[in-house]
């Protein structure tokens, strides 16, 4: 990041603020430009970005970003963009980048990619640091929408122990299920995540631990390295972008939304 980029931002930040910052990469795998496709007459970031920044516990949003379009596509519509290394393999360290040289109290990871994310559902996420220091970090899970959804290597599944903190995330369905039907308890993950400054700064310090290798879930190196994850139940389905079918269900969406 560029030694003077910070001073461009349109905003104060101290050690008690709460900070959203939105990782947002040009090369997507599998559709690339998808942070810029049109949705309702807006770039994707956009909806993303005011989304956060409607979170009433959010007291300001970053776009971190490698790529100059992104960024010029940010500011144009009076949004805060940072540009950052290429080299970053996660979005966590492309976070981790951007934190560093700012003051705040808690940071939330804001996947570029949902931009049906809503403003409630990421309060509620920040809500568990606010009100116990001893939380490091929390996330998101919601009920399954079907065994198949259950089964699938696609979705992420958590189980958590009595005080709510997660025990383990896999791809694997989990809890066993020795029955028909889903099993008491199974829970499907939301990638949204919330650290506090000095946890995130400790989780990008260290390479990929192998459960995290081997699953290819960044929160297991959480989780390897003792930090308490608290996930926060939410009824929220995550719409994430990852296929031009999926882009083209978000558009229905909102445009059946803004008949309504």
């Amino acid at each position: 990041m560029h030694p003077n980029s910070v001073e461009r931002l349109p905003f104060t930040l101290t050690e008690s603020s709460v900070l959203a910052v939105i990782p947002a990469r040009f090369r997507s795998t599998r559709l690339p430009g998808k942070i810029l496709a049109n949705i309702a007459g807006k770039p994707m970031i956009e909806h993303v970005y005011r989304r956060a920044a409607a979170a009433s516990r959010v007291h300001a949003v970053i776009v971190a970003t490698d790529d100059e379009r992104i960024a010029t596509a940010v500011r144009a519509f009076g949004g805060a963009a940072l540009l950052t290394r290429a080299d970053h393999v996660s979005g966590t360290d492309r976070i981790a980048e951007v934190v560093s040289a700012l003051p705040c109290r808690a940071v939330v990871n804001v996947q570029g990619d949902e931009p049906l994310i809503e403003s409630e559902t990421i309060d509620a996420a920040i809500a568990p640091l606010l009100a116990d220091t001893s939380v490091e970090m929390s996330t998101l899970s919601r009920p399954f929408q079907s065994l198949e959804e259950f089964k699938s290597p696609h979705v992420v599944k958590v189980v958590t122990n009595l005080e709510g903190d997660a025990l383990y995330f896999s791809r694997s369905p989990i809890p066993h299920h020795r029955s028909e039907g889903l099993p008491a308890g199974a829970r499907a993950h939301v990638g949204l995540y919330v650290y506090r400054r000095e946890t995130l700064l400790k989780l990008a310090a260290p390479p990929a631990v192998p459960l995290e290798i081997e699953e290819s879930l960044e929160q297991l190196r959480a989780l390897a390295l003792g930090v308490r994850i608290r996930v926060v139940e939410t009824r929220h389905v995550g719409a994430g972008v990852d296929t031009p079918e999926d882009l083209e269900r978000v558009r229905q969406t909102m445009l059946i939304s803004t008949r309504t």
